[in-house]
Order: structure tokens, then C-alpha cells, then sequence
């Protein structure tokens, strides 16, 4: 082996030691311009051979540090030693401090108390499941951190999700190909959390459900009803619900997000003073009817608090609850008749045709057709720039 070739060995050893992990952890973290690139079949692979390129490298360093190093000046070895020393370092940023299931772990403790034993505030927002008869809450701030929540609902699995990158929850049903999973948090892409079940090692996007990468590319976890709120509007609806208490092991973390579940990101930019700007993190409500997307400007509607829409020729009902986090979506087609609908000043639901009066569950309380139910339309909270990614067929109404 010649003169030129022996370094070679070590710079080798060390590229393949560190390059890899690092690529990885960029392509899964939101740096800059990361979140942009269209890489997340290459991240995939990359993941499966951090490891073995890791070792490759190592066994390199090994072989150099044995049969050369002692022939370097002490310059040289002080040299090698130092970068060795960083690249061992890189480890660290690599696969603890930007490593997502590192930095967002599942609670160690999943304790629920009902309203009468709760801790949780009852502003806070919260998104609420029921199954067979069973209501459970799950505080935002919390999910916020976690990412995901693995549970049971009416002793059904359900996996309860959220993003803070996109600003959207969704609940699934951990079930594939009839086995429960264990998911894990593999990091971002297009700033939304990316998810793997144990079995398939399928990447699936947690704003669609959708298999990115994987065995099952193409396939879809099957989405189940919730509802976003307030925790006090959700009582109000289950008094007997059990709501989710935070875990003391991330208490700080939930500090973090003090106030994220109701401030906007318009709201906190002194440079805008047009607070009515859409801006890539302007919330929206977002609806999906028969395929096609629909998204509704958050200020825009509050402000009228109601609006009867139609979408792909099915008559829709979107509101905000006085508190100005409560939102509803609901078909308003009744017994064959399309109802439209009023808000009072004093917040009483009633409808033109009739004039029943209906309560924030759908239900016709009194009036011509008590008893009547509207049928709910799943809705989410979701950033304008994330819905607009993964449904670029959207309309959007703003006023």
C-alpha cells in the first residue's frame, strides 16, 4: 500500500462513519431546506444502511489506527485524534439530540381521571374520541409533545396523533392486516410527522395515513372519528368522559408549548398589521367531501362564526363555538332537505326552514324536528402550508 493510499483509509473510515447519519438526521429533521426536497424514499433506504456503512467505516478506522497511526508525525496524530473525537461527538447530535423517537418519547405514564378528579384546565383543547359507548379526551399540548398516544377507546386500539410542524391531529386504527402495531416516530418530512408500524416497517404520513415508503407504499391506515375542542365543550357533550392527565416525566415539555394550542402565529408577528394575512402557518379548517378538499380561512370564519357552504354537491354547516376554538362541520341534509342555518347573538343554533333549535352535537333540541341528528363531517385544524401540500387540489374560501 502506498504512501497516498494509507491516509485515504482513515478519511475513508471517518466519511463513512459520520456522512450517513448525518444526511439521515437532515432529511428527517426540520433544517433548512430539508423538509423541501422530495427525499423520503431516499431516507428510507438510507436508514437501513446508516448502520452497516457505520461499521464499514469503524472497521477502517480500526485497521488504519492498528497497522499506521503510529507512523504519523505527532501533529498527524494529534490531528486524527481530533476529528476522531468530533466524529464520535456527531453521534450525539445524530442519534440522540435530532433523533426524533429520542426527542419526542410516548408517555412512561398514561393516567386518566374523570371531570369530577381532572387536573387538566378546562380551556384547554383537547381532541376527544368516543367507541362503544367509552369518551376519552387527549390535551393538544400534551399530544403536541408525545406525537402520538398509543391507547384504548371502548376496548378498541385506537392511535391518537398530532403534529406541531403542521398543526393537525388525526386518529387511526393501529390495526394491519388484522395484527395491532406498535408505531414509532421516525422524524419529518414536508414538516409532517412521519410514522413506522413494528411489523411492515412501512413510513406512513400522519396528516394522510397515507404509506409513503415501505412494503404497503400506497396504502392507507384506516382513519377514525374525532372531534377537536375545547375540554370544557367536550364535557358539556360527555360529562362521563376520562381525560388524559399529563405525564410529571415531561412536565417541562409541556411547558414548552404553553399557549400553542390557541395563539396563531399571526397573532405573535409584530411585523404584520394586517393580522387577516394568510400566511404559511394561518390556521385553516380543512374538510375532505367524496375527494375533494376544501379549506376555510380560521380568522376569516370566526369573524362570521357560521357559514351553510356546499361542497361536491353536499350541503355542509361550518361553525366556531363562541370560545373560538370549538369548531364543527356537518352535513345539513335532513330527511332529504337541505337545512341552512342561523347563530343569534347569543349563540343558539336554529335553522331557516323550521326554526328548530339544535345544540353543538348535531341534535335538534326542540322545534319541528327534535330528535332530528345531523350527520358529522370529519374536520381538522390543520396550517394552510400543510393542508395545501398533501391536498393541492384544494379550494379555499376566505370570505
Amino acid at each position: 500500500m502506498n504512501s497516498h493510499t494509507k491516509p485515504l483509509l482513515f478519511w475513508a473510515g471517518i466519511v463513512l462513519l459520520v456522512v450517513p447519519g448525518l444526511v439521515h438526521a437532515y432529511l428527517l429533521m426540520p433544517f433548512p431546506g430539508s423538509q423541501d426536497l422530495n427525499a423520503i424514499t431516499a431516507a428510507y433506504y438510507l436508514e437501513k444502511i446508516v448502520n452497516p456503512l457505520r461499521f464499514i467505516g469503524a472497521a477502517l478506522l480500526v485497521w488504519y489506527g492498528i497497522k499506521y497511526y503510529a507512523k504519523n508525525s505527532t501533529g498527524g496524530k494529534i490531528t486524527k485524534a481530533l476529528v476522531l473525537a468530533l466524529c464520535l461527538g456527531s453521534f450525539y447530535f445524530t442519534d440522540i439530540m435530532f433523533k426524533a423517537e429520542t426527542m419526542f418519547q410516548e408517555p412512561q405514564v398514561i393516567k386518566f381521571a374523570n371531570a369530577m378528579t381532572n387536573k387538566v384546565p378546562m380551556n384547554m383543547v383537547i381532541i376527544g374520541v368516543v367507541n362503544n359507548g367509552v369518551a376519552k379526551a387527549y390535551p393538544l399540548v400534551y399530544l403536541g409533545y408525545h406525537h402520538k398516544i398509543q391507547d384504548n377507546v371502548g376496548n378498541e386500539p385506537v392511535l391518537i396523533t398530532y403534529c406541531t410542524m403542521c398543526r393537525t391531529g388525526r386518529v387511526y386504527s393501529p390495526m394491519i392486516n388484522g395484527t395491532r402495531q406498535a408505531f414509532r416516530l421516525v422524524g419529518a418530512r414536508h414538516y409532517n410527522a412521519v410514522i413506522e408500524d413494528q411489523q411492515t416497517k412501512t413510513w406512513w404520513y400522519q396528516a394522510t395515513g397515507i404509506a409513503a415508503v415501505g412494503k404497503l407504499k400506497g396504502k392507507h391506515l384506516q382513519e377514525l372519528p374525532y372531534e377537536q375542542s375545547t375540554l370544557s365543550a367536550w364535557i358539556s357533550k360527555h360529562p362521563s368522559s376520562l381525560i388524559l392527565q399529563p405525564d410529571t416525566n415531561y412536565v417541562q415539555d409541556y411547558k414548552d408549548l404553553k399557549n400553542y394550542d390557541r395563539l396563531q402565529a399571526v397573532d405573535k408577528d409584530s411585523t404584520l398589521k394586517n393580522k387577516d394575512t394568510l400566511i404559511r402557518k394561518s390556521w385553516v379548517i380543512g374538510v375532505i367531501v367524496n375527494g375533494q378538499a376544501k379549506a376555510y380561512d380560521w380568522r376569516h370564519l370566526f369573524k362570521k362564526r357560521l357559514l351553510n357552504d356546499n361542497l361536491n354537491k353536499t350541503p355542509l354547516l361550518v361553525t366556531i363555538e363562541s370560545d373560538s376554538l370549538t369548531f364543527h362541520t356537518f352535513n345539513t341534509d335532513v330527511n332529504g332537505k337541505t337545512l341552512h342555518f342561523n347563530l343569534d347573538a347569543k349563540g343558539v343554533l336554529t335553522d331557516q326552514e323550521t326554526a328548530s333549535l339544535w345544540d353543538w352535537d348535531g341534535l335538534a333540541t326542540s322545534g319541528v324536528l327534535k330528535g332530528s341528528r345531523l350527520t358529522k363531517i370529519q374536520a381538522y385544524q390543520e396550517y394552510w402550508h400543510s393542508w395545501k401540500h398533501f391536498h393541492p387540489n384544494t379550494l379555499f374560501w376566505k370570505d
